[in-house]
C-alpha cells in the first residue's frame, strides 16, 4: 500500500499546547510584572477539606522544568513537520543527540533559573543532565516569596498534603523560560498496571479450550455439575489462552515479517527476576523460537522504593505479560524492558527520560496509567516533554486504555485514564477475540465484561454485575486534536476521544504466559491466561515493528498515520453482534488445584460500562482492530 497522504498540517494537532486544552492564560490577578506559570495549579483543591496554611517553615522539594531552547511552540511545530505526511520533513527524525543539541536548555537559561531561585534562599540541589529540571529545596517562606503563591495543607485522597493553593508566577522576563514547577503538591500520584494479577500461585482450571469454541459447556460428570444454558444458549468454555502462533495467525496472516532490525521499549516498576528464564521457557515450548543472545535486555535502576506502596510481585506478572507478547507478535524484533524505580509519576518520567536519551527503540508499550481526575497538570506537562522529544527522533508511545471501562463505578467520573489519554499519546483499547481451529476469527467484539455465577442449587446463573472492560471515553483535560476530527463522530463531545485502536484484552479470551510462581509446593515456572489493555499495548506494539520492518525505519508518533488510515481495510471494525453471547470459565477456589472446589461463571461479551462497540470510531476499540493490512500500510 502506499503511503498516507493525508494532509495533517491542521495538526495543530500535535501544535501549540494550547491546542490540548490545558494551557493556562495569565490571570487577571497576577502582578503585571509577573506571569502565572500555566498547568501550576492543583485542580482538586476546590473539592479538598482545607487545612489551613501551611507552615512556613516546613520544607518544600519540588522541581522547576525548563523550556526547551527556542520554546515549546518550536517543539510542537517540529514535531508537527516530521509526522505530517504531507511536510517534506516526514519521517526525517533526528538522533538524540541532535535534539539536545537544538532544544535542551541553554547554560544561560539555567543560569538565569537557578539564580532567581537562589535569590530566595531556595536551595538547588540537583540539575537534570540535560538541563531539563532543576530539583530544588526550601522551607514554605521562601517558596510563597518566589512563586507569589499560598503554601496550605488539605486532606486529599485520605491523606493530609500540602500544596500551592493556586497557580505559581514568576516575573515576567522568566516566565518564557520555565514550563511547569511540579512536587509542591505532596500528593502522590501512583501508576497502577493494567494486568489484574492472578493470585500467587495461580492455574488455569480445567476444561478449559484450546481454541475458541472448542469444548462446549454442559455437564462435568467428575465434579457432578451442570452447567445450564444462559439466555437458552449452549455456551464454550474459555480458552486456556492463546498463544503466539494463533495470534500471527489471526492478526497478522502470518506473515513472513518478524520484527527483525527494529527495537520494542516496554516500561513497568521493577523487574522480575526470573524473566529471562521465563520468556525463554515459554517462547520455545509454544513455538515463538527462542530468544537470540542480547535480544531481550534489561535496563534497571541503581535501586528500587516504595516496595510496600507498589507491590512489586504484580508488577512481576506485568512485565512477563508485556515481554511475551512482544516476542509472540514479533519474534525476531529487540526487546528493551526499562524498570521504573517505583510507581510513582517521577519514577515513571524518569524512566521515560532514559528511553528517549538512549534512543534504542522506536515504539514503547506502556501498560499503566492512572484516573485523569488524579493526575496533575503539572506532571502532565512533563510527561509531554517526553513524548514530544520521542516523536521528534522517531519514537512512537503506545498507553494501554485501562480495564475498568468509562471509571464511572469506580470514581463516581466517567473518565479515561492518562497517559493515554494525552494527544502525543496512542491508547490501546480492548476487544473479546474468538479465535477459530484454522487461526482464523469466528469474531471480533468489544471487550466489556458482565459476570453471572452459578448458583448453588445449579439451576440458573446469578448475575454479579460488571467485572472490567476496555478503557475509553472522552477526556476532560485535552480538546480534540485534529488528527481525529472527521474520524471521531461529534455526538462524543469535543475532547480527545479513547482509545485509538484495539486489540484482544478480555481475559477469558486472554493469552497463555508463563512465570515462575509460588504455589503450596514450590516455586516454579508454570503457567496461565491473562488478560486486560496491558496484553493489547505490546501485541501492538509487537505489530508495529513488523510495520517498521516493512517501511524499512522509524514511524514515530502514530496517531496521524493511524486516523489517515481509519475506514481502511487496514484495520477491522469492530461492530458486529457476536455469534456467542458469552463463555463458560471455571476456576479453583483456592487458585492452584481441585482440592478446594470449582468456581463457574459466564463472562457476557461486549457489556462495557456505558461505553459500546459501533460502526466507525467507538470508545471501545477506536478505529478498530489493526490486521495484516497494517503490518504493510507504509512503504519505504
Amino acid at each position: 500500500m502506499q503511503k498516507a497522504t493525508t494532509s495533517l498540517s491542521v495538526m495543530a494537532v500535535v501544535g501549540a499546547l494550547a491546542a490540548t486544552g490545558l494551557a493556562a492564560a495569565p490571570s487577571a490577578t497576577a502582578s503585571p510584572r509577573r506571569h502565572e506559570v500555566p498547568r501550576t495549579a492543583p485542580t482538586w483543591v476546590h473539592r479538598a477539606q482545607s487545612l489551613g496554611a501551611a507552615p512556613s517553615s516546613a520544607t518544600s522539594t519540588f522541581r522547576v522544568y525548563l523550556a526547551p531552547r527556542g520554546g515549546l511552540t518550536a517543539l510542537t511545530s517540529a514535531v508537527a513537520d516530521v509526522s505530517d505526511p504531507a511536510s517534506p520533513s516526514y519521517r526525517h527524525y533526528v538522533t538524540a543527540a541532535q535534539y539536545h543539541a537544538r532544544f535542551d536548555p541553554s547554560t544561560s537559561s539555567l543560569r538565569t533559573v537557578t539564580g532567581f531561585l537562589r535569590g530566595f534562599d531556595l536551595h538547588v540541589t540537583g540539575v537534570e543532565p540535560h538541563r531539563r529540571f532543576v530539583s530544588v529545596r526550601g522551607d514554605n517562606a521562601a517558596v510563597e516569596k518566589a512563586f507569589d503563591v499560598a503554601m496550605k495543607r488539605f486532606q486529599h485522597r485520605g491523606h493530609v498534603v500540602q500544596a500551592n493553593a493556586a497557580a505559581v508566577s514568576v516575573p515576567a522576563a522568566l516566565a518564557p523560560l520555565v514550563t511547569t514547577v511540579t512536587g509542591l503538591d505532596t500528593t502522590r500520584h501512583t501508576m497502577s498496571h493494567n494486568a489484574a494479577p492472578p493470585p500467587a500461585g495461580f492455574r488455569n482450571a480445567r476444561p478449559c479450550s484450546h481454541y475458541y469454541g472448542q469444548v462446549t459447556a454442559t455437564y462435568q460428570a467428575d465434579y457432578k455439575t451442570k452447567l445450564r444454558r444462559f439466555h437458552g444458549e449452549r455456551l464454550p468454555y474459555a480458552v486456556c489462552g492463546y498463544t503466539g502462533p494463533q495470534f500471527r495467525a489471526a492478526y497478522e496472516g502470518n506473515s513472513a515479517l518478524d520484527g527483525r532490525g527494529v527495537t520494542v521499549a516496554i516500561t513497568d516498576a521493577y523487574a522480575s527476576p526470573t524473566i529471562a528464564q521465563d520468556a525463554q521457557t515459554y517462547a520455545t515450548r509454544h513455538g515463538d523460537g527462542g530468544y537470540a543472545r542480547g535480544q531481550l535486555k534489561q535496563v534497571l535502576p541503581s535501586s528500587y522504593n516504595s516496595e510496600d506502596a507498589c507491590g512489586p510481585s504484580g508488577w512481576y506478572g506485568e512485565e512477563t505479560l508485556d515481554v511475551e507478547a512482544v516476542h509472540a507478535m514479533a519474534p525476531a524484533a529487540n526487546i528493551r524492558y526499562y524498570a521504573s524505580p517505583s510507581c510513582y509519576d517521577d519514577d515513571f518520567l524518569a524512566t521515560l527520560g532514559k528511553v528517549v536519551d538512549q534512543d534504542k527503540a522506536s515504539v514503547v508499550s506502556n501498560s499503566w496509567s492512572d484516573l485523569e481526575q488524579n493526575e496533575s497538570a503539572q506532571a502532565v506537562a512533563a510527561y509531554e516533554q517526553v513524548f514530544l522529544q520521542g516523536a521528534l527522533q522517531g519514537i512512537g508511545f503506545l498507553f494501554s486504555s485501562g480495564d475498568s471501562g468509562d471509571n464511572l463505578a469506580g470514581t463516581g467520573l466517567r473518565q479515561p485514564d492518562y497517559p493515554a489519554s494525552d494527544p502525543y499519546a496512542t491508547a490501546v483499547g480492548g476487544t473479546s477475540d474468538a479465535i477459530g481451529a484454522d487461526g482464523s476469527f469466528d469474531f471480533q467484539t468489544g471487550w466489556g465484561t458482565e459476570k453471572y455465577s452459578l448458583s448453588a442449587t445449579q439451576d440458573h446463573w446469578d448475575p454479579v454485575g460488571f467485572t472490567s472492560g476496555a478503557g475509553g471515553g472522552v477526556s476532560g483535560l485535552f480538546d480534540r486534536p485534529a488528527y481525529q476530527r472527521g474520524v471521531v463522530p461529534g455526538h462524543y463531545g469535543s475532547g480527545r476521544a479513547v482509545p485509538d485502536v484495539g486489540l484482544d484484552a478480555d481475559p477469558t479470551t486472554g493469552m497463555l504466559i508463563g512465570q515462575t510462581q509460588t504455589f503450596s509446593d514450590g516455586v516454579y515456572y508454570d503457567e496461565f491466561r491473562l488478560g486486560g489493555t496491558s496484553l493489547a499495548s505490546p501485541m501492538y506494539a509487537g505489530m508495529t515493528a513488523l510495520l517498521q520492518q516493512h517501511a524499512g525505519g522509524r514511524l514515530g508518533f502514530l496517531n496521524p498515520l493511524v486516523y489517515s488510515q481509519a475506514g481502511s481495510s487496514v484495520f477491522t471494525d469492530v461492530s458486529g453482534t457476536p455469534s456467542d453471547v458469552g463463555n463458560v470459565r471455571v476456576d479453583f477456589a483456592n487458585s492452584q488445584d481441585a482440592s478446594g472446589g470449582l468456581l463457574y461463571s459466564v463472562r457476557a461479551f461486549d457489556q462495557d460500562s456505558s461505553l459500546a462497540t459501533a460502526k466507525g470510531w467507538d470508545d471501545v476499540t477506536g478505529v478498530g482492530s489493526p490486521n495484516a493490512g497494517w503490518i504493510t500500510s507504509v512503504d519505504r
